[in-house]
């Protein structure tokens, strides 16, 4: 959807020429989200701009659905890409619906129809339209600005979008809200966005592909977790931080490595066969116990079912912790570490068991894209 080809802007400036992004070739596949990454004036933003052509190129070319928009008339390419800035960029003296739509206006939509578009994406964007729609930007908070400016991006349903910082202003815990709802939207409406990012979490949350830029330069291009895995360079490697194996975590699903090797007891089993359970499965010092309707119900330890007699029903501790299938590893390693166990069992959407994960696993997904690498590398040094 997007194609960069050998994309360059040089700035004259007193003191001489300033390469600001050097021959940036790359394609952004349809319906994909690309993170530009790297430090401050390395030129990820002035490569950002230079789609829409808020800064224009000194050469090279930008190509949207494969078409050449180097001769396209500026107004129609930028109405036909949405454009999100971290400064938001409401227009102060227009309610929030005349804000969201801007570009409907300016296109010709009838009143209806822009209307019921702006009363959609409130919507979408999980504020109340008929509380929101005619209030004004000032009586906003931060975030809930940053929605709007998200909303009316997409109120002519542009195929491409651009983001520079949009989430970066705000607050911690407001930020990942936004990030998740953001997310959902796209999962729905399916945009091919370009996205700057300082943040390298944000990054591997939010990107299908990841861009490392150094110096006005391309450095590395890639899937998140390939990224992670095998970094280009020193640069791209310190840049990732010391603890890139750890960053992983965030883009593995449960259900990528749940097993459904699980013993379990019903409250009505006896302590001796919960041991027997527990040494036929040989994974834990303890059982999980699960109800009539197979949700978990309590954990029986291993010294309890040793040396007490009786039914689980009455020698039980609560669970420390269920998964859900759609849960990344890194909220799994959490509660791990949070409760001093190796593994937790896994639920599916009615809360049902249908598996376990272990920190074993947990390890041996994560090492297998290592050692795969290094025995690429050791091929390739043979040949």
């Amino acid at each position: 959807m997007i194609r960069l080809d050998s994309l360059t802007k040089v700035f004259d400036t007193p003191k001489g020429a300033v390469v600001a992004a050097d021959h940036i070739s790359m394609e952004v596949p349809a319906g994909e989200i690309c993170i530009l990454l790297g430090p401050s004036g390395c030129g990820k933003t002035t490569t950002l701009k230079m789609i829409n052509r808020i800064v224009r190129p000194t050469s090279g070319k930008v190509f949207i659905n494969g078409d050449d928009t180097t001769g396209m008339d500026t107004q129609t390419l930028r109405r036909n890409i949405g454009y999100v800035i971290q400064q938001i960029g409401l227009f102060p003296n227009m309610t929030i619906e005349e804000n969201i739509t801007v570009v409907p206006r300016l296109l010709g939509w009838d009143k209806a129809r822009y209307r019921e578009r702006a009363r959609e994406l409130m919507a979408m964007i999980a504020l109340e339209p008929d509380a929101f729609l005619k209030r004004y930007p000032s009586e906003l908070s931060g975030g809930q600005q940053q929605r709007i400016g998200v909303a009316r991006a997409l109120a002519a349903d542009p195929p491409v979008m651009l983001m520079d910082e949009p989430f970066g202003a705000i607050d911690p815990i407001n930020r990942a809200v936004i990030q998740d709802e953001f997310l959902k939207m796209q999962q729905a409406l399916n945009k091919t966005i370009m996205f700057v990012s300082h943040d390298i979490d944000e990054a591997i949350k939010m990107g299908d592909r990841i861009a490392i830029f150094r110096e006005g330069r391309l450095v590395q291009y890639d899937t998140p977790d390939d990224l992670l895995t095998a970094p280009k360079d020193a640069f791209v490697e310190s840049f990732l931080g010391e603890d890139r194996a750890l960053k992983r975590l965030n883009l593995v699903k449960v259900r990528e490595i749940v097993s459904d090797e699980i013993g379990s007891v019903t409250p009505s089993d006896t302590l001796e066969t919960a041991l027997a359970r527990i040494d036929d499965f040989g994974y834990s010092n303890a059982i999980l116990m699960v109800n009539d309707k197979r949700q978990p119900a309590g954990i029986v330890s291993r010294s309890v079912a040793r040396t007490t007699k009786g039914y689980c029903r009455d020698h039980f501790q609560s669970v420390p912790a269920a998964v859900h299938l759609d849960d990344d590893l890194r909220k799994v390693a959490s509660l791990m570490f949070a409760h001093d166990i190796t593994w937790l069992p896994c639920v599916d959407d009615d809360g049902r068991v249908c598996g376990q994960i272990t920190q074993r696993a947990i390890t041996s997904h994560l090492g297998s894209r290592y050692r795969a690498r290094q025995a690429a590398d050791a091929t390739a040094a043979k040949e």
